[in-house]
């Protein structure tokens, strides 16, 4: 991992869980950091911890559905930076609800984060990955991505596309970047306790046995943890990473597609 090393990292969706696991790990392998997300006071928070430790961050408040926003944050990215090396698209939202009664809403604003959002702050940063001609894009994307569930309409079809996306971003900035998506099952994050907790609210059960209906699928029978993710994204950020390209990579305890 030497090579990620003085590389220049953008994470959204960075002031907690998996984002803030890949802040601290991208800063910890000695690249320098950008955070973005919503809410500044965590991301001053996340940024102030890698800082304190001897790492570099930056904290740069932003919502991921406002087209100009995203442009002053990309901006911002590259003078804090001096340059961006490696995207990580890690921004989202996961709600539930029944089709038939599905509110449009839910599915706008769901498509807006976890779609809209990723081809917006992706397209500002592309230009200068093809004119530095080296880049790794890295989509957090969800083993929904790939199947079905109930009660997640609009969480799965934007997943899926965002896969879609990462195939087609694959085969046409190649040869200098690489674009990949990572698809975990349930993490252990706020998001899942947020599940959890609505389970819980709805049906009565315990925490343990909300969570058994997260994980019955994976035959490990767990939530997978950040830093899984981390690992991963690091792997595939790096110059040894640079033969995967194009790929949906599974972390979820060896769930049988279907």
């Amino acid at each position: 991992m030497n090579s990620i090393s003085g590389k220049r990292v953008v994470i959204t969706g960075g002031g907690s869980g998996i984002g803030e696991d890949l802040a601290q790990g991208f800063a910890k392998a000695g690249a320098s950091v950008v955070v973005g997300a919503r809410r500044a006071e965590t991301l001053k928070a996340v940024a102030d911890n890698i800082n304190d430790s001897g790492g570099k961050a930056y904290p740069i408040s932003v919502d991921v559905t406002d087209l100009l926003q995203v442009e002053q944050f990309i901006e911002r990215s590259k003078d804090a930076l001096g340059g961006i090396d490696i995207l990580i698209n890690n921004a989202g939202i996961a709600q539930s609800a029944k089709f038939a009664t599905h509110p449009d809403e839910l599915w706008h604003q769901t498509i807006a984060v976890n779609l809209t959002g990723v081809y917006y702050v992706t397209k500002a940063v592309v230009p200068a990955m093809l004119e530095q001609k080296w880049g790794r894009i890295i989509m957090i994307a969800s083993v929904a991505s790939k199947i079905g569930g109930r009660y997640i309409g609009a969480y799965n079809a934007s997943k899926h596309g965002v896969l879609g996306l990462t195939r087609s971003l694959a085969v046409e900035l190649a040869p200098h970047i690489t674009t990949n998506a990572i698809c975990p099952a349930y993490v252990d994050t706020p998001m899942t306790d947020a599940t959890i907790e609505n389970i819980t609210s709805r049906t009565g059960m315990s925490r343990e046995e909300a969570v058994g209906t997260l994980v019955e699928r994976s035959p490990q029978g767990r939530l997978v943890q950040c830093a899984e993710i981390t690992a991963l994204a690091l792997y595939l950020a790096s110059e040894v990473g640079g033969g995967i390209n194009g790929q949906g990579i599974n972390v979820d305890g060896g769930i049988v597609m279907s």
